[in-house]
């Protein structure tokens, strides 16, 4: 049965909502971060944490050794879309060559289980809606390239090295702890939720809408939304599942149903009862009308649905943690000051 676990990247965003939870079920967690994008004030205390990069060999192998390794949850990534575009080779090198280094020191050091951080980004724009595991892969950005690589890579690593490995595609991750003592906090956000949020705390003049002419109902896009909680049960599911014997599966994270932007506005304007302005820009390249996942295979094979993921239920989270923490982790974390 596994039991120590190693996330690489565990002080970010999703990564720190499924440390918490690994802990909660009886885990040893053992975490390993370079703080790019990580907050150390994320983790726990119980957590040993190591701080450093899934490149360094002599550390991995050393960290693998010496606390006892059984299986990994990989996080560590660089993953803003507009950022990949106009920097593909640092994508590439920070999530692929680093991923490949990493995957070889894992195995040097005699772990063969892993959990991979995937993304819906790898369909691209899918021909079909929901999109399921076996639609074709054609991302259309770096980023998302970078992850389908190493979807490829960790299926050449099981084929000839016998390495175990579940990929999870998420769709859009979303919400906070539901007491607000974790949240989202990026230097570049990027997500809609958070982009909200800070504008109805007044940390924005104003919210915008890129593109009202997608065809749909209101005209804005839809997206799968999918609280990290929830996404974190995944993680425990996948590992579960790797204890149980699978070797090679992949399967998408979100909740089959979408909402508009314009459904996530009004309803955060609701939770915060704050109108805060939106303005009306034009749609970004590259951005499908509807993006939803079918997720049959993940609750047949693993029992994971989402218990989370209302829309209700992740914005007040999320509010929570940005109405506490107005300066994320970089602020002062005591009542009152």
């Amino acid at each position: 049965m596994i039991n120590n676990v190693l996330v690489a990247g565990g002080a970010g965003y999703i990564g720190s909502h499924t440390v918490k939870c690994l802990i909660e079920k009886g885990y040893k967690v053992v975490v390993l971060d370079n703080l790019i994008t990580g907050h150390v004030k994320s983790l726990d205390g119980e957590v040993k944490y190591y701080y450093g990069d899934i490149a360094d060999r002599g550390e991995v192998i050393n960290i693998v050794k010496s606390e006892k390794i059984e299986a990994v949850i990989h996080f560590a990534a660089s993953s803003i879309v507009h950022d990949s575009i106009q920097h593909p080779d640092y994508y590439f090198t920070e999530n692929v060559a680093k991923t490949n280094r990493f995957l070889a020191s894992l195995l040097m050091g005699g772990v063969d289980k892993i959990v991979f951080s995937s993304t819906a980004a790898v369909y691209g724009t899918p021909e079909f809606i929901p999109v399921e595991e076996k639609a074709v892969a054609k991302p259309v950005n770096p980023y998302g390239v970078s992850k389908l690589m190493i979807e490829q890579m960790l299926d050449w690593m099981q084929l000839s090295y016998g390495m175990r490995y579940i990929v999870l595609r998420y769709f859009n991750a979303a919400g906070a702890m539901l007491d607000g003592s974790l949240g989202e906090d990026h230097l570049d956000e990027t997500h809609l939720i958070p982009l909200i949020l800070k504008t109805a705390l007044g940390q924005r003049e104003a919210m915008k809408i890129f593109g009202t002419d997608y065809q749909t109902a209101d005209g804005t896009c839809i997206r799968d939304y999918v609280h990290v909680l929830d996404l974190a049960e995944a993680h425990i599911a996948a590992l579960e599942g790797l204890d149980q014997g699978f070797k090679r599966e992949v399967y998408n994270v979100g909740t089959g149903s979408g909402f508009s932007v314009r459904q996530v506005m009004e309803q955060a304007k609701r939770i915060t009862n704050i109108n805060f302005l939106v303005e009306e820009s034009s749609r970004r390249a590259g951005d499908p009308d509807v993006l939803v996942a079918k997720v049959d295979k993940i609750q047949r094979d693993l029992g994971w649905t989402p218990r989370n993921s209302q829309l209700e239920t992740i914005i007040q989270s999320a509010w929570e943690w940005h109405r506490k923490h107005p300066l994320g982790y970089r602020g002062d974390f005591d009542a009152g000051k």
